[in-house]
């Protein structure tokens, strides 16, 4: 029974990693339709992205960890894994910042991207006036 318990447990985390590599290809995808020259920033993005998910699943199987192990009768194990959870949970939370953090970075990028410049406008027709002028 304990080695049926521990093959569901390698395969249950045998699919989160495959559900979080699957999150970081979706996010690089969507790195890859911004339209920026740096591809440095990129780079720094999708680490960050990787990092900042990878942090929040490893703190939330150490959470579940704990939780289970909190599960058995007395104040004691409470008293002792609770500050631990905290932290575990802390570290969730700032990993979710940083995730916000970064897509509030790449919509400041993409709404510099899509601004129309009213200089370039006036510019083009300008240029228009000018070629039809010519003719």
């Amino acid at each position: 029974m304990a080695r049926s318990k521990k093959i569901e447990e390698t395969q249950r985390l045998s699919s989160r990693e495959s559900e979080l590599r699957k999150k970081i290809e979706n996010f690089s995808d969507v790195l890859g339709s911004i339209k920026t020259n740096d591809s440095k920033i990129k780079t720094l993005w999708r680490e960050i992205y990787e990092n900042a998910v990878l942090d929040r699943e490893n703190a939330g199987l150490m959470f579940t960890d704990a939780w289970n192990r909190m599960q058995s009768p007395g104040t004691a194990d409470h008293i002792s894994i609770g500050t631990t959870m905290s932290k575990y949970l802390e570290r969730m939370c700032k990993s979710n910042e940083q995730i916000l953090r970064l897509a509030e970075l790449i919509a400041k990028v993409e709404e510099e991207n899509t601004q129309i410049n009213p200089d370039d406008v006036f510019a083009q027709i300008g240029d228009l006036t000018e070629k039809k002028s010519k003719k």
